[in-house]
């Protein structure tokens, strides 16, 4: 399962599915006020994270020995903390999962403030001019530059969002506890995509958590900010692929 972070979709793993798909069965979902999945009033990432589990059951079969079959989960920036969210409350459907420039820590008061502050800007302005200022800065200047079409076609897809779905995220994104203990307790294998030059998730912090797990994997892509399976395609559908099997 490839679980999207905020104001994207399931799209944004579009190569990883052309990638992938001859190797697994993907469930890719949308999260509820993206894509083509309605917004649910009042969610939390744990809210996010049962309905992930919901969807889970519709699409899982039953083993022969009637225990739960097991997924592998990968969640980007707000995909992880919801992926997190889910290993702290089932992790027996789990047989591993990814932060794909994520985090376990909670947001500081430093974030938090930032976050507030984009809330009310969105609910002045609107999500549209908020995406046009904010999607520009997940992105490595040199990819900016070289595929400028590319971030264009995010902010474009940025008008699919309303103002409620953004700040839904954001708010459910500064409540969210520590979930570092999920680390440490989880049993199998947790992969760990960081990005050298993400002002998002940085380089540090991501690096501060990776000695947690029992059984790390550990990447750093080298010319990627914060979206590093459009940055860097074909080295973050390499590591996916090395991961999964």
């Amino acid at each position: 399962m490839l679980v999207h972070g905020f104001a994207e979709d399931g799209d944004i793993w579009s190569n990883q599915q052309d990638f992938l798909k001859d190797h697994f069965r993907l469930i890719v979902p949308d999260i509820p006020g993206s894509g083509q999945s309605d917004l649910v009033p009042g969610a939390s990432i744990e809210t996010y994270a049962e309905i992930l589990k919901l969807i889970l059951d519709k699409e899982l079969e039953p083993t022969s020995t009637g225990k739960q079959e097991q997924v592998s989960i990968i969640g980007h920036s707000m995909g992880g903390y919801i992926t997190l969210a889910f290993a702290e409350r089932y992790p027996e459907y789990l047989r591993s999962f990814g932060l794909f420039h994520s985090s376990a820590f909670p947001d500081n008061e430093e974030k938090k403030q930032t976050r507030k502050k984009a809330i009310d800007f969105i609910r002045d302005k609107g999500s549209q001019p908020f995406l046009k200022t904010s999607i520009p800065g997940l992105f490595t200047e040199a990819y900016a530059d070289k595929f400028p079409e590319k971030v264009e076609a995010l902010i474009e897809k940025g008008k699919t969002f309303t103002a409620d779905a953004l700040v839904q995220y954001y708010e459910a994104m500064i409540a969210r506890p520590d979930r570092t203990e999920v680390l440490k307790t989880f049993p199998g294998p947790i992969l760990f995509i960081i990005g050298e030059f993400d002002n998002a998730i940085p380089l540090q912090s991501s690096l501060q958590q990776c000695y947690l797990p029992s059984q790390s994997h550990v990447h750093v892509l080298k010319a990627s900010a914060h979206m590093g399976m459009l940055e860097e395609t074909d080295k973050a559908n390499q590591i996916l692929l090395d991961f999964l099997l």
